[in-house]
Order: structure tokens, then C-alpha cells, then sequence
């Protein structure tokens, strides 16, 4: 039997358990880079104020989230993270079909993202998503992977 979870839009009053979550979820990928990941960092009150957060919640707890921003082109996803204790379970995939869809609601017909080179699980769940590696960039001594989804019509 699938497990419920209720997916909703996160409020002001969620950012510091969306940050406690991404901080979880990040958290893996300190010893590989040598520093925190760029989500670790943010201003989650201005994320939740300025742009698309989606949260998946199990029993009223955060338990993976997608932050999406509407870009001239294409929407783009900022932040995907799946606390570590529910990884294995499919939300990833559900928040980012929750992105393609919103995308073509928009009237995209395009999904973006970027990622560390070194987060090679990442880029292998990208690509078996139908996403394709379009160029990298350096950023802070590494290199960023952007991938990119086009999108059959709504």
C-alpha cells in the first residue's frame, strides 16, 4: 500500500524546518566538496517569500521539498531535498514530476537545473528522469552540471 503524503505549498512559517531539512539532506555531500553546498546556505524566508516551495509532508513533518523560480525560458529547479530517513521512497521523482507539470501549467516547455559534478548520484537520478547534461561552469573551485527536460505539450 502507497504511503499519503500531503503536498503543499510551504508559508513564512515553515523556513526553518525547510532549512533544517535541506541541511539534513545536504549534509552527505560537506566531505565530497569540501565545504556546504550552496542549498545549505540559503535565506529560506526570501526562498519562501520569492519563489516556488513545495513541500511533501508525512504526519504534518517536512519530509522532502522542491523550490522551483520562473525564468524567462524555462522553470528552473533551485532546490530538491529528500531527508535522508525517507530517500528510497519515490519523493524525489514525485516532486519533480510536481515541477514538470507545474512547468507545463506555465506554459513551459522546458525544466532546468543544475548540480554539483560531484554529486554523481544526483546526476544519475537527473538522467534517469530524461534529463540531459547541457554545459558546465566553475563554481567556488568545482564545477556546476546544468541539465535540462523539454516537455511534450499539456
Amino acid at each position: 500500500m502507497d504511503e499519503v503524503y500531503e503536498l503543499r505549498r510551504a508559508t513564512a512559517a515553515d523556513a526553518a524546518a525547510v532549512r533544517a531539512l535541506t541541511r539534513e539532506a545536504y549534509a552527505k555531500w560537506v566531505p565530497v566538496v569540501g565545504r556546504e553546498p550552496k542549498p545549505m546556505t540559503a535565506d529560506y524566508e526570501a526562498a519562501i517569500r520569492d519563489h516556488r516551495v513545495d513541500v511533501l509532508c508525512d504526519g504534518g513533518r517536512i519530509v522532502a521539498l522542491i523550490e522551483t523560480i520562473a525564468e524567462p525560458e524555462a522553470l528552473l529547479v533551485e532546490n530538491l531535498a529528500v531527508s535522508p530517513a525517507w530517500q528510497g521512497k519515490g519523493l524525489g521523482r514525485r516532486l519533480m514530476a510536481r515541477a514538470e507539470a507545474l512547468a507545463l501549467s506555465l506554459g513551459y516547455r522546458e525544466v532546468r537545473l543544475y548540480t554539483n559534478a560531484l554529486f554523481v548520484d544526483n546526476l544519475a537520478f537527473y538522467a534517469r528522469l530524461g534529463y540531459a547534461a547541457t554545459g558546465e561552469t566553475p563554481f567556488l573551485g568545482g564545477r556546476i552540471v546544468h541539465v535540462r527536460k523539454r516537455l511534450g505539450p499539456a
